[in-house]
């Protein structure tokens, strides 16, 4: 991704501090109203040396946290960068991007107006004024600060974190104004009309990844902006640039996206339905995605979550087990109430049992033990090597035209193995990968996803190495109608037969109450997944997000 770390001019000397004098409000019982001077008494106080007395403890008092935060916004506000650093847990980091704040960021006439405290916690309005080549532009936003007790002498002091500079920062990025370095972009769908988040409020994620990738290629012009740099920890996450304030625009380029406009509305309006929930739409026989939408606007789930997918994996390592001969569509099956292996005693859902049935039976009512049962005729890298060579996963090679997550199936072993065949242990995916799972089978094999055509910038799509054989491929598709028709998929998939099939999955998650409902399933020449995070069971939570997609054909 390219980066825009560096500004076009910088000065040479320090900048003059402005705001000769500063007023800092607090509202809220106990608080009162304060208001500081530059030079005063209050803005001066450094830092009690407690050596020779008691370390303090209890909670903090009302004076602790006013005076504390008094000190910090009034040394920062002034342009006194040591002494808010001094009033922090982490000088070092805070003088860092407190001097880039002013430095690189370019931002003056600062005022800060403190609100009411909570506990610990004190909110923040911050406004000044950005400028940069003879433009200048206001800057408004709201932040926060934590006042706690020093470990060592029990002092109060800020909790020092990126984001008390501002909320969209991250350990490791800074903010810069100066030339974009990469012009805007505008992204259209697959007929020509323009994306924004305006419309589909879930693609900021998106165009910012857009911007990204294709902001220089795609025929724009750079503007001048204020913009969230991100730094190592962020990068690794693949979160994208984020442009805070434009001073002057850009000419936008233009790219053409996969998506589908009717579809993605829809997709928009499904997921606002619940909280955490994700979804996403694609063309088995191509791989193009034409939907991708989150009830979170903050980060895209949809492409970039890492989430166990619960028994939503079985579709896989249902592949895996009939490809060994372990297991057979309509073959007798052990479906026990639980199975003990490694160490570990695992369950079915309400420790229900299958007596003599079939694997088609427990692949459709989701029978955990008919899976952990064959862990021990496996080897531990057996199901790694199913997933990445048969369904293109946990290989890190997706290029989709954004960042994304292209799944995790890491070499395991003991419970930790067992655990990984029905979708927990280490497994880790998201919506896009488990609609990539379902199009395979509804394929006959695995299409990179993507929604931005390769032809546009020259990209090589991954492929994986090999198919699944005929026969395997016949049963696999079996398994997924009889659960969409008869299984757990039955209630969501009603209606939509007989081309189709799906699986539904609930995954643990530790502290969490309900667990994550997962649903992935096809129909025609549509595949979709979606997740609803501590929704309940998948048939009912994601279920029906999904089903009413694919029900409206491609």
């Amino acid at each position: 991704m390219g980066k825009r770390r560096r500004v076009a001019e910088r000065r040479r000397t320090r900048p003059a501090v402005v705001g000769g004098m500063i007023a800092v409000v607090v509202g809220g019982a106990g608080l009162g109203g304060w208001a500081l001077f530059g030079g005063g008494a209050a803005a001066d106080d450094g830092p009690v040396d407690a050596r020779h007395k008691p370390a303090k403890t209890g909670p903090l008092t009302t004076a602790e946290v006013t005076a504390t935060a008094q000190r910090f916004l009034t040394a920062w506000q002034q342009g006194r960068v040591p002494k808010a650093a001094a009033a922090t847990d982490d000088s070092a980091a805070a003088t860092a991007l407190l001097t880039g704040w002013t430095k690189d960021a370019r931002i003056g006439d600062v005022t800060l107006t403190a609100g009411t405290r909570t506990g610990g916690t004190v909110p923040f309005d911050v406004k000044g004024m950005v400028s940069y080549k003879g433009v200048s532009k206001p800057l408004a936003y709201a932040s926060s600060l934590t006042v706690v007790r020093r470990a060592e002498d029990g002092e109060p002091i800020v909790s020092w974190r990126p984001s008390v500079v501002h909320p969209d920062l991250k350990d490791g990025d800074t903010l810069v104004t100066g030339a974009s370095g990469t012009p805007p972009v505008k992204a259209f769908d697959r007929d020509g009309g323009e994306l924004t988040t305006a419309a589909y409020p879930s693609l900021g994620p998106v165009l910012d990844g857009l911007r990204e990738k294709y902001g220089k290629t795609a025929g724009g012009t750079a503007g001048v902006e204020l913009r969230v740099v991100r730094g190592a920890a962020s990068e690794k996450a693949k979160l994208s640039d984020k442009t805070v304030l434009e001073l002057s625009k850009g000419t936008p380029g233009s790219v053409r996206t996969t998506l589908s406009a009717k579809l993605q509305a829809a997709a928009e309006k499904r997921v606002a339905e619940r909280s955490s929930a994700s979804v996403v739409v694609m063309r088995p026989s191509t791989g193009e995605i034409l939907a991708a939408a989150n009830s979170s606007k903050g980060f895209n789930v949809a492409f970039q979550g890492s989430l166990a997918p619960g028994s939503t994996m079985k579709v896989v390592t249902s592949s895996l087990l009939i490809e060994k001969g372990l297991a057979g569509a309509e073959k007798k099956h052990p479906c026990p109430k639980t199975f003990t292996y490694g160490g570990w005693k695992f369950h079915n859902d309400d420790d229900f049992e299958i007596k003599g049935g079939t694997f088609k039976a427990s692949f459709a009512r989701s029978c955990n033990t008919a899976f952990i049962s064959q862990a021990k005729k496996l080897s531990d890298s057996d199901l790694t090597r199913q997933a990445q060579e048969v369904f293109g996963l946990s290989r890190n090679d997706w290029a989709i035209g954004v960042p994304t997550f292209d799944g995790s199936v890491p070499v395991q072993s003991a419970a930790q193995m067992a655990a990984s065949l029905i979708g927990q242990g280490g497994v880790r995916m998201n919506p896009l990968n488990m609609a990539s799972v379902a199009a395979t089978v509804k394929s006959g094999s695995f299409h990179q996803p993507y929604l931005v055509a390769p032809s546009v910038d020259g990209r090589t799509l991954a492929k994986a190495s090999r198919t699944m054989s005929a026969d395997t491929l016949s049963q696999l598709r079996e398994l997924m109608r009889y659960t969409a028709a008869y299984g757990t998929a039955a209630e969501a998939m009603s209606g939509l037969g007989p081309d189709y099939g799906a699986k539904t999955g609930s995954a643990e998650v530790d502290n969490q109450k309900k667990p994550n409902g997962w649903f992935t399933a096809y129909r025609g020449d549509l595949a979709a997944a979606g997740v609803v995070q501590a929704g309940g069971h998948g048939g009912d939570t994601a279920g029906p997000i999904v089903a009413a997609l694919l029900g409206m054909g491609g």
